[in-house]
């Protein structure tokens, strides 16, 4: 998935700035991805390796992404060891969850 055709037109995020955004995602994803799964349509779960301001940087990404693409609800937990990551969408934008979730499975198989 090279390409940002799945970000929506509702995205506000100046489009000169969405290939440096996604590069972040990619590589929370690539270093840390332990599990992702879709218990629900609407819902997409990680489970992320903990660390050094992990839990912080994913705070910080999810922040900004919920800024910018307010369909997103990103609820964060951690512990000492992993920090989860549950992203949810209204069913208007289950195809942008889905390239999500294909992006995830992506970036976390180059472990």
């Amino acid at each position: 998935m090279n390409g940002l055709d799945w970000v929506p037109t509702s995205c506000t995020l100046p489009i000169e700035e969405r290939p440096l955004r996604v590069a972040e995602w990619d590589a929370l994803f690539t270093e840390r991805l332990e599990r992702i799964s879709r218990p629900e349509p609407l819902r997409v779960h990680l489970e992320l390796r903990g660390g050094d301001g992990v839990e912080e940087r994913v705070h910080d990404l999810a922040e900004r992404e919920g800024g910018c693409c307010s369909f997103f609800t990103f609820a964060v937990t951690a512990d000492p060891n992993a920090v989860t990551l549950d992203i949810t969408v209204d069913t208007v934008h289950t195809a942008v969850l889905d390239a999500l979730q294909r992006r995830v499975t992506a970036a976390g198989s180059t472990q």
